[in-house]
């Protein structure tokens, strides 16, 4: 495992606890848990394969599942892990740091079509290793696959210091919105959700 992740190292040591039971009580309340799902439902085909990189808990990836994708879902916490194990049968759940992941290596080795790093993943990463997570996620998605990125401007991690990493990382910005669900991004929104494309071999 690398360097602690912010998620780590900045919040509580009962964190991760409260915000498995968080997502637990607005689920049974019948709360929207799928914005971020939906939009990556709309941008590749049924059936498809997809990474979702930092899936704490596990509930984009199980509506992505419950949409009849194959999914693959990790992250760095244990907890968060167990709780998606636990909570969300279906799809793969692995612990597993995103600035050294390697699926291959635990005998996942077909690329997915698409990834999504919901829930501010990207402002929870040690600091450093942004663009590194950036590039091994881009690893496991195909050529011309889709990135999903959401995070909030008030997380610590600018955008314009993201969008230096992505481009260090080879991806191409398609396009950003404020939300999930698609209203225009302006210079003045708290949140940027960004699709990344991967290069195409020349």
């Amino acid at each position: 495992m690398g360097r602690p992740t912010r998620w780590a190292s900045e919040t509580g040591a009962d964190h991760s606890q409260r915000y498995i039971d968080t997502f637990r009580t607005m689920a049974a309340d019948g709360a929207d848990l799928g914005g971020e799902a939906r939009l990556l439902d709309a941008l590749v085909p049924p059936r498809s394969r997809i990474l979702d990189a930092g899936c704490g808990p596990g509930r984009v990836g199980a509506v992505l599942h419950g949409r009849g994708h194959r999914v693959v879902g990790v992250d760095a916490d244990p907890e968060l892990i167990a709780a998606a194990q636990q909570d969300h049968p279906g799809p793969q759940w692995l612990v597993a740091d995103l600035s050294e992941l390697d699926l291959p290596s635990s005998g996942i080795s077909d690329p997915f079509d698409a990834a999504v790093l919901a829930g501010n993943v990207m402002a929870f990463v040690a600091p450093g290793t942004e663009r590194e997570v950036l590039s091994r996620v881009s690893r496991h998605v195909v050529p011309d696959g889709a990135i999903v990125v959401g995070f909030g401007a008030d997380r610590g991690y600018p955008l314009e210091a993201f969008d230096r990493d992505a481009a260090g990382a080879g991806l191409l910005l398609e396009h950003r919105f404020a939300t999930w669900g698609l209203r225009p991004w302006t210079s003045g929104s708290d949140f940027a959700v960004t699709v990344l494309r991967t290069p195409v071999p020349s």
